[in-house]
């Protein structure tokens, strides 16, 4: 039995429905869904093509030059490879940038080799307003609680334990800091927003959302890496309670070792091989540093500078441990100083301040006190 059309957006993303993106390829890297796959009707430079015909012959001429252009085996490809996809994600859909030709094209190929696949009504065009009108909402009508503290608390964590918190830094795939570079890059700016919107979708729909409790929200600036928050998000942010994690120095600069250290070089590796891995990972830390040196000043960026050429000529002879000591001058020095100063100004929002075991009895309370608070 053959499913509809669907113009059902919200269950589309609650459910993280796989989609097939026939828009060409340069369309798709710059902004695309989080379940999407790119499965194009056509190349950059037939879509060029196209276009360019389209505008000096009319849209008849246009579709004429698409069909001799995506023609006998590379249209029996895509066909094959649209229909592969279907008969392996049977509940999903297919769309194109407005729902127009090209969506319906590819759906009436695959409706001739057998497959009867459902499009996306409006396409990628209607998806995205439907994200950024939810996003607007939920920013200017849903509490929201912001989870703070020094670099090196690990509030990751704690984000990914609670169904009813958005990870920033993991949707921005940084770490947030200075240091938070990740191997792979970053998404585009349309993708960040787009999956920030799913995301915070999802959380609305959680239960103990439902239920009263704000969104969680780690305590972020207005960059995440190059990732902008956008406006509104930011703007809900800065009304926003806090409930700060504190944890002792030693605990931070333990999980900072392994966070920045130990993963961030398994990464390195893991993408580039075990010598270049280590050589990336190193020109990262040090590129790291250079970027705050003016805000460390001279003397103090060139004996933390002296300690990571130390460490990591250690470690290349493998013993890492040495990277605790700059790591611990850098929290000392540099980011709790500027942490301290930055929370200060905001002192009345905080609501709770507690050690993890506190925080964690806080945030997944059934009682009404982060009700209470962000009323």
């Amino acid at each position: 039995m053959s499913r509809p059309d669907s113009g059902e957006f919200l269950s589309i993303f609650l459910n993280d429905i796989p989609l097939i993106d026939t828009r060409a390829p340069v369309e798709f890297d710059k902004g695309a869904l989080p379940t999407s796959h790119s499965l194009p009707l056509m190349t950059n430079e037939e879509r060029a093509q196209v276009g360019t015909c389209y505008k000096q012959q009319g849209q008849q001429a246009a579709i004429e030059l698409g069909h001799r252009l995506v023609s006998g085996q590379i249209k029996e490809q895509l066909v094959a490879r649209w229909v592969e996809f279907a008969n392996q994600h049977p509940q999903g859909y297919l769309y194109c940038w407005r729902g127009g030709l090209r969506s319906q094209i590819c759906q009436q190929w695959m409706r001739e080799a057998g497959c009867d696949y459902p499009r996306i009504t409006g396409g990628y065009k209607a998806m995205r307003r439907f994200l950024i009108d939810a996003f607007e909402r939920i920013c200017a009508e849903q509490p929201m609680l912001l989870l703070g503290g020094r670099t090196g608390c690990n509030k990751t964590q704690m984000i990914e334990e609670l169904p009813q918190a958005v990870d920033l830094e993991g949707l921005a795939h940084h770490r947030g800091s200075s240091f938070g570079r990740r191997p792979g890059g970053q998404p585009t700016q349309l993708n960040f927003e787009n999956a920030l919107a799913v995301d915070l979708l999802k959380a609305e729909h959680q239960p103990a959302v439902r239920a009263g409790q704000p969104i969680l929200l780690e305590d972020e600036g207005r960059l995440v890496g190059r990732c902008a928050l956008p406006l509104q998000l930011q703007k809900a942010m800065a009304r926003s309670p806090i409930v700060l994690l504190e944890v002792p120095l030693d605990e931070r600069i333990e999980h900072s070792y392994r966070n920045y250290i130990l993963h961030k070089l398994a990464e390195w590796q893991q993408q580039l091989g075990e010598a270049a891995g280590f050589e990336a990972f190193a020109d990262d830390l040090s590129q790291s540093l250079y970027r705050v040196r003016k805000r460390l000043g001279g003397v103090r960026y060139r004996d933390i500078g002296e300690l990571l050429v130390r460490a990591l000529a250690a470690h290349r002879d493998g013993r890492p441990a040495l990277h605790r000591d700059w790591i611990r001058r850098l929290l000392v020095d540099y980011y709790d100083p500027m942490y301290d100063y930055q929370l200060s100004k905001r002192a009345e929002r905080i609501v709770f301040r507690g050690d993890r075991a506190a925080v964690r009895d806080i945030l997944s309370s059934k009682t009404g006190f982060l009700k209470s608070k962000t009323d």
